[in-house]
């Protein structure tokens, strides 16, 4: 890395202008999470590996900033060079900048990996010194980074109706509705899984995620989608033709979004619907009597301040884009019947290997390390004690670590109907380990098992008909009545919030409160949200609604379709971690009143998998939710049947067998 940073300083000390200072960010062109190999930058400068962070040189320093799900994680990751900076506990990287650069600095950063949001706060915080963001014509880590992947070239694929539920040209004309609506002549898409879902195509651009590298822009009689040509085949090209969208070159999103600044982006004329079949040019609106014409009042480009980058919002006239959130993450949120029918199946497939694997991994635990198990309390004071195969041939070919066990968990789910991978890096981790909220297992240094540590393992697919997100915490040994408290009140909390009620437009962060008030009592807590939404054969972390006790999480209100998962948890460094997750469809709720006549919202689980009985402290449970986790259970058995061996069956029922108290 001390090579690295030597070489793009020496690239900042001549750049025109010299900069003080360089940017690099986690996202790629499209503000994405999760981004493919090529795209990680930040990584490759810094070695930090986590899916959040922003990385700032200086001449003098080198500083890295991530959220508290990755504090252990960087602090072993990043080496001597760097100083890491923790975000919500130290100084903001806009503040930090505008603070310690000096007067009128220059600070440069590729302006396709910055999003609107982010540049227009940075240019707020830089304003009191004179200081200035600089547009490099160049991506500096690009032209150090010599052993940089390759550009793949991954096919289009139309993802197919019965699996989409809704047509491209209904999903078209909704979004030219919202654009009438919002006086705008134009959107600019820049987000892959809005892109993917808009035109119903999926790909395999970016690792777990299902996507595309591709831009859209719609008017209000075109539609085009800018991607490699490379990667669209005869059948695709005419796909797009007979929707209306025409197909061109990834690179020309720059010069098109300038005409479309213009008006004077022209494409392919699609035939609209009945109540479509108007110009905007020909309306005439009124406004406290006086007539305006399409030149004054549909004459903006909608353009997302947090995925658009800055790139392509400097070809705009900046007193002509409407600056919001695309209305397509809400449209995309709200999932349709058959989507939802969907996600509901993939889940009960997924629930199926989550059981078979834990089937698997209760023998192997008592048959390698001579634990207790799954069921029995007992300190394992022979878990050095192997099998007579593993004593005569050696015990490395008997040894069960965090990676053995995750790639197991993947077989089971791999001989799942209509399987395409893992939805993200599978967190499979004992002890100390699932301390570390986002862990990462490598073959060369994970951990082997151990029975008498918790195991925690937060793992999801990617099916055809839908996306899954669980996560698990077991003991295959006795655990200490600490930890069973600990998961007791996770448990509570997890249950809580799955119960809940609460009337329609409520947000994310008023509910957030009902999964840690058990955590609090103990004057425990955790540092990351408590759901996020999740996509249908798409991405895993899905917005724009979400429960957390951020700010942004009042932003978006919950509403009847979404999906969100329930996954409050407790982490102790250098001893355990734990965390339960299921994923849960927003419905509308039966209740006795409607008060304010503003109809009310539930929840309703589709995540299958048992909690494990002997982490739980019964005293510590209400009536109420032991008799949820009995029906929780009976339904766990009925649902997953169908997908299990007689030997897998009976070990399901042993592990939901009712609790009586």
């Amino acid at each position: 890395m001390e090579d690295t940073l030597g070489a793009l300083r020496s690239l900042m000390a001549s750049h025109s202008p010299k900069l003080d200072a360089l940017v690099v960010p986690s996202e790629d062109y499209h503000q994405s999470e999760y981004v493919s190999a090529r795209d990680k930058r930040r990584e490759f400068v810094s070695g930090f590996t986590g899916s959040a962070g922003l990385a700032l040189i200086t001449m003098k320093e080198a500083l890295l900033w991530t959220d508290g799900r990755y504090f252990l994680q960087a602090t072993k990751e990043l080496s001597d060079k760097w100083k890491l900076m923790r975000i919500g506990e130290d100084l903001a990287v806009d503040v930090w900048m505008a603070d310690n650069l000096p007067k009128e600095a220059a600070i440069g950063v590729d302006p396709w990996c910055v999003s609107v949001d982010t540049a227009q706060r940075w240019e707020r915080a830089f304003a009191k010194k004179g200081q200035k963001i600089v547009e490099t014509t160049r991506d500096l880590v690009d032209e150090v980074w010599k052993n940089r992947p390759p550009l793949e070239i991954n096919p289009v694929i139309i993802h197919p109706l019965e699996f989409a539920g809704r047509s491209v040209v209904d999903k078209l004309n909704d979004l030219r509705e919202k654009l009438i609506q919002e006086k705008a002549r134009g959107i600019i898409i820049a987000t892959l899984d809005e892109v993917a879902w808009l035109y119903n195509i999926r790909g395999t651009d970016v690792s777990y995620c299902p996507v595309v590298h591709a831009f859209a822009i719609v008017t209000s009689n075109s539609a085009f989608i800018y991607v490699d040509r490379r990667k669209v085949s005869s059948e695709v090209n005419s796909y797009m033709e007979e929707n209306g969208i025409e197909v061109r070159e990834y690179a020309a999103v720059s010069s098109d979004v300038a005409l479309l600044a213009s008006n004077q982006l022209n494409g392919t004329q699609v035939e609209l619907k009945n109540d479509m079949e108007i110009n905007p040019s020909e309306i005439d609106i009124t406004r406290n009597g006086a007539e305006e014409t399409e030149e004054n009042t549909f004459d903006l480009i909608w353009a997302d301040p947090g995925s658009c980058c800055y790139a392509l919002y400097s070809k705009l006239d900046t007193d002509k884009v409407l600056l919001q959130p695309s209305p397509l993450a809400l449209a995309k949120a709200i999932k349709n019947p058959v989507e939802l029918e969907g996600l509901k199946n993939a889940h009960i497939r997924d629930g199926a290997a989550v059981v078979q694997y834990l089937v698997w991994l209760d023998n192997q635990v008592q048959e390698i390390y001579g634990a207790s198990g799954y069921f029995l309390e007992g300190v394992g004071a022979n878990k050095k004690k192997h099998s007579f195969f593993a004593m005569n041939y050696g015990r490395e070919s008997r040894k069960l670590t965090e990676v053995t066990a995750s790639d197991k968990l993947e077989g089971f789910r791999a001989s799942k109907e209509n399987f395409r991978g893992l939805s993200f890096p599978t967190i499979s981790s004992v002890g100390p380990n699932a301390a570390i909220i986002h862990y990462s297992p490598h073959a060369e240094t994970c951990a082997e098992f151990d029975p008498d540590k918790i195991y925690l393992f937060d793992s999801g697919a990617q099916y055809l008909d839908g996306t899954t997100d669980i996560t698990r915490t077991v003991h295959f040994g006795k655990p200490s009545e600490h930890e069973r408290a600990s998961y007791t009140a996770v448990l509570k909390g997890h249950i809580d919030l799955g119960n809940a009620r609460f009337p329609d437009g409520t947000n994310g962060q008023a509910l957030d409160i009902l999964a840690r008030l058990p955590l609090w009592k103990d004057g425990l807590d955790y540092r990351h949200g408590t759901g996020h939404g999740i996509g249908s054969y798409l991405n895993v972390h899905e917005g724009p609604h979400m429960i957390s006790f951020r700010p942004q999480a009042r932003n978006v209100p919950l509403q009847a379709s979404m999906t969100v998962t329930d996954e409050p948890g407790y982490y102790e460094e250098g001893n355990f971690g734990i965390r339960l997750e299921n994923v849960l469809i927003v419905k509308k709720a039966n209740t006795k009143f409607n008060f304010g006549d503003k109809d009310y919202l539930s929840f309703e689980h589709i995540t299958w998998a048992p909690y494990q009985r002997k982490l739980i402290d019964l005293s510590l449970l209400t009536p109420e939710e032991i008799d949820w986790l009995n029906s929780y259970n009976l339904k766990c058995r009925d649902i997953l049947a169908p997908y299990l061996t007689e030997s897998e069956k009976a070990w399901l029922n042993k592990a939901t067998e009712p609790i009586s108290v």
